[in-house]
């Protein structure tokens, strides 16, 4: 089935059991929307208990009697793999390969793209953001409702250059919304440039789109560098281009089959405290599974238009949920995948970006190690995971005779395969993501600012010259389905 938008994304879903339930008992946006899907399906990083299971589509949300709201649409990887159409081991070489072989977007003609079947200007006498938009606010101590599936869209003013990218968006009013930037962010480059001309920077955010696109948004540096958009990626992942439509109110564009699109300007120079509404000192659930703190100073979007096809779909995230894992994880994969695949050909068979890390933190690299010489090399492919990917954190390296995404076996080769005092490499000082709360001089004085970390290393690889010792028990092979066929004839 064509996937090209979050609807027929949905469609597919419904065709595949287990995958989607759908609720049309009201569910107030504040607090419950979020706290009941942690029981349903957000596994990642959330507080226990939470499993993995469906997405879940609110048919009914309180205050909003047009608008549904989604949760969870790529909280699993098998489902983000039917998605995109992949096996779920392999997820990462799509993704590499995607990167290689880009398809631009195009501009369809403005007027007939969907996201533009309804328009609200915030020139109208009764326009209201936090009305229009069903943003969940995900705990009670959140700064706010917050936007955090949406697509940001903005144009380097020098070159013509675009990038996308989703970041944390707080509503703060009836037409401001502030908009927090991980240091190093392309959008925030281009708002410097703005900024430093005093001129407001153009930008719409399109919320509800194609899977494809929300997972190529996701990569960084060094493998899309900047001047990069990774709606060409998408474009090779769908074998078509990403559409684009010319916004109604601002000189930018916008995805064309959005179910949302806001349409604003980043104000040079105005900044905003975060809770200024809560007083809470509390943002929202960041992927680390703790809440993040509040900004003191934010930019300021000023909204122009909010657009939207009939009956929208409203998507939204958990923060610390298996969803971030999938977005976040699955390009730091495909990057590292890319790297060591250039340096070190035939050694690495696979990688994960770890759950418990958030997409972000940990990678378990599985090594394959077929001759004397490629002892040492495990390490360097390590050190290319870290140059990949820069707030990666933790690398765990296991043979090819290891499950990378079954914990219960990478843990197994922790303590059959490695030795502490020889097997774990320190790189202290280095700057990694700034939501990790141990990156602090409070927790350890030898770091110098927030945000910085020792990068670490867990060898848990056989050394070569004993691989014969660590051979796991054989057991016969056979085709178990002669017995179980209910379990493997499906």
């Amino acid at each position: 089935m064509k996937v090209n938008d979050l609807r027929s994304a949905l469609k597919l879903l419904k065709t595949l059991p287990g995958q989607l339930i759908e609720t049309n008992v009201e569910a107030d946006p504040v607090a419950e929307i979020s706290g009941i899907y942690r029981y349903v399906g957000a596994r990642g990083t959330c507080m226990r208990p939470s499993p993995l299971g469906p997405a879940m589509l609110f048919n009914n949300v309180k205050g909003h009697p047009d608008s549904r709201v989604l949760i969870g649409l790529l909280s699993s990887r098998e489902r983000v793999a039917h998605l995109l159409g992949a096996p779920a081991n392999k997820l990462g070489f799509l993704l590499k390969d995607s990167v290689q072989t880009p398809i631009a977007p195009i501009v369809i003609q403005t007027g007939s793209a969907p996201c533009q079947e309804v328009v609200h200007l915030a020139t109208d006498k009764d326009f209201d953001i936090r009305k229009l938009v069903p943003a969940p606010t995900n705990t009670e101590e959140d700064a706010g409702p917050y936007i955090t599936m949406g697509l940001c869209y903005g144009t380097d003013p020098e070159n013509g250059n675009h990038d996308v990218t989703i970041h944390r968006l707080c509503l703060q009013s009836k037409d401001e919304i502030s908009m927090y930037f991980v240091p190093g962010r392309h959008l925030d480059i281009f708002r410097q440039k703005y900024e430093n001309a005093n001129q407001p920077m153009p930008i719409s955010i399109s919320i509800g789109v194609d899977p494809a696109i929300e997972i190529a948004a996701c990569f960084e540096p060094p493998t899309t560098p900047l001047g990069f958009d990774e709606l060409s990626i998408a474009g090779s992942l769908r074998h078509q281009a990403v559409e684009l439509t010319n916004c109604l109110t601002i000189k930018e564009k916008a995805i064309a089959r959005a179910e949302y699109v806001i349409e604003g300007e980043l104000l040079p120079n105005i900044r905003i405290r975060e809770d200024q509404n809560t007083n809470t000192g509390k943002a929202m659930p960041e992927f680390p599974g703790y809440t993040g703190g509040m900004k003191p100073e934010l930019p300021i979007i000023k909204v122009k238009a909010v657009t939207h096809r009939l009956n929208p779909i409203m998507q939204s995230c958990i923060g610390p949920s298996e969803e971030h894992v999938n977005m976040a994880g699955i390009p730091t994969e495909a990057s590292i995948l890319g790297m060591t695949e250039k340096a070190l050909p035939g050694n690495v068979a696979n990688v994960y970006a770890h759950s418990s890390g958030g997409g972000k933190y940990m990678a378990i690299i599985q090594f394959k190690k077929t001759k004397p010489v490629d002892e040492g090399r495990q390490r360097q492919a390590a050190l290319l995971a870290f140059s990949a990917f820069s707030e990666l954190k933790h690398v765990i390296l296991v043979d090819d005779d290891v499950d990378i995404f079954d914990t219960n076996d990478v843990l197994w080769a922790l303590n059959t395969r490695y030795q502490g005092d020889i097997d774990t490499i320190f790189i202290p000082g280095v700057r990694c993501h700034p939501l990790d709360p141990s990156q602090t001089p409070a927790f350890n004085p030898n770091i110098r600012d927030v945000g910085i970390s020792c990068k670490t290393i867990f060898d848990c690889t056989v050394p070569f010259a004993l691989k014969a010792k660590f051979q796991r028990s054989k057991f016969k092979e056979l085709d178990p389905a002669k017995w179980v066929p209910e379990l493997f004839n499906k």
